[in-house]
């Protein structure tokens, strides 16, 4: 069966897709209230909601979950048998960071060099236009050959564990046969890649006090204790010199035997400035995707501009934690609890706030549907298919494994390298979107054939 009517109807719908896309980008869907108004979430999520309502699916609902966020949820039923199929994406999306870093308007979609600049584009408003172009291609080619069950998670970026609560208060909703996360990305632009690993995640804030109150530091510095220093003290243990991550009692040796990233190729990617040394030792395989990594992702400190000569009196830091498969995340929040309060310098007083956390994950490449994915990805890119690591987490993978532990899940989606995800000038490549859209419509239809020849039970 030849595939380039498929691609070409794919092609076509593209700049619907863009379009859409603009719409989806332009809201600031930031799952936290201190940074932007919940408002903003909640008109992402009805924009969703009609879209799917006009996509002609069914039960289409805002799912309000236990941490206070709205996912969206809706199937499109198939032929009567037909397996059915999860698809995943998330509307909430990472803060701007420095607005004035970007080149154009986060939250406004804008063509630049080849590619689509704004927050959320490659992670991940694009991976729901993905799944929805997918479909509609589909449609135009017989009909979409499975059920298709579409959850758009709300908080995914906050680790707050919504999404994963409501499903196991409500197991029947998100069954599925096979389950496709469009939320990670290829291991280079233009390699097909599915991800085999992704790591877990623990947050923590951790807050130190010394003083009743800030003192003047020429008169008391030198004896009083400084809650700052405290704090960068504490910090500073939770590496070695190299830079490899020490929290007391988490192996930081494990070792990655799958693809490898070349360190020249990590340089450019992760635009590490001349002169400076990735950190810690072994792979960068190793380093990225089999072992833990701690990352200070905020600091409470005064400003250099407008601060006074203060010892001060509290400090805080938000700190994340990544563990690969085969780490247990709450038992490595407790670890990096316990290091934080020991570490703490005379006598700090410290308060440790659990703020999110999800559980490593590992596919099993060796199923079925993983083989109807390497015939898609190989008839859209023209290449065999790579398997590769993730840094980072998706913390509602484990709790679909451990709900459904038949289900096969695989992991596809926008977010390679050149899409600076979380990072400033956030973008897309048209190129990946279109050929991605183009594997998943590709894999329902071989995914479908394939069930269709199996043998009834």
């Amino acid at each position: 069966m030849s595939s380039a009517p498929l691609a070409e109807t794919v092609a076509s719908l593209v700049p619907r897709a863009k379009g859409e896309l603009a719409e989806l980008v332009s809201f600031p869907s930031v799952a936290d209230e201190r940074v932007f108004p919940r408002a903003e979430c909640e008109k992402a999520a009805r924009w969703i909601v009609r879209l799917l309502q006009e996509e002609g699916f069914q039960d289409v609902e805002l799912l309000e979950t236990p941490d206070g966020s709205e996912s969206v949820y809706g199937c499109l039923p198939g032929p009567e048998g037909a397996p059915t199929v999860l698809l995943y994406a998330h509307y909430d999306v990472q803060p701007p960071l420095d607005e004035s870093a970007w080149l154009s308007p986060p939250f406004e979609l804008t063509d630049r060099d080849g590619r689509w600049y704004g927050r959320g584009a490659a992670d991940c408003k694009g991976g729901l236009l993905m799944h929805v172009t997918a479909l509609r291609a589909l449609r135009e080619h017989g009909g979409v050959p499975v059920t298709v069950k579409l959850i758009v998670e709300g908080s995914e970026e906050q680790g707050t564990g919504g999404l994963e609560r409501y499903a196991e208060q409500h197991p029947a909703l998100l069954a599925a046969d096979t389950i496709v996360v469009g939320d990670t990305g290829n291991f280079r632009l233009g390699l097909p890649t599915v991800t085999s690993s992704l790591r877990g995640m623990a947050l923590v804030e951790v807050r130190v006090a010394t003083l009743a109150g800030n003192l003047h530091s020429g008169q008391f510095g030198g004896a009083a204790p400084d809650a700052l220093a405290a704090l960068i003290a504490m910090l500073a243990s939770l590496r070695d010199a190299d830079g490899s991550t020490t929290v007391d009692g988490l192996d930081a040796t494990g070792s990655w035997t799958g693809i490898q990233y070349e360190e020249a190729d990590f340089r450019r990617d992760a635009q590490v400035l001349d002169g400076v040394q990735p950190i810690g030792f072994g792979t960068v395989a190793d380093r990225l995707w089999a072992r833990p990594a701690v990352t200070v992702l905020g600091i409470d400190a005064p400003a250099v501009v407008g601060a006074t000569p203060s010892v001060q009196a509290r400090a805080g830091a938000l700190v994340s934690l990544r563990v690969p498969p085969g780490f247990d995340a709450a038992a490595s929040a407790d670890a990096l609890e316990a290091h934080l309060r020991a570490a703490a310098p005379w006598g700090a007083k410290v308060e440790v706030e659990r703020r999110g956390s999800g559980e490593p994950f590992a596919a099993d490449t060796a199923s079925p549907a993983y083989a109807a994915m390497a015939e898609a990805l190989r008839e859209a890119y023209g290449q065999d298919m790579a398997i590769a690591g993730q840094g980072g987490s998706i913390p509602l993978c484990n709790t679909l494994a451990n709900l459904y532990p038949e289900a096969e899940i695989l992991l596809i989606g926008l977010s390679e390298p050149e899409a600076h995800i979380h990072a400033v000038n956030e973008s897309v490549s048209p190129e990946e979107f279109e050929r991605l859209s183009l594997t998943e419509a590709l894999f329902l239809q071989r995914y479908a054939a394939a069930r269709s020849l199996q043998p009834s039970a």
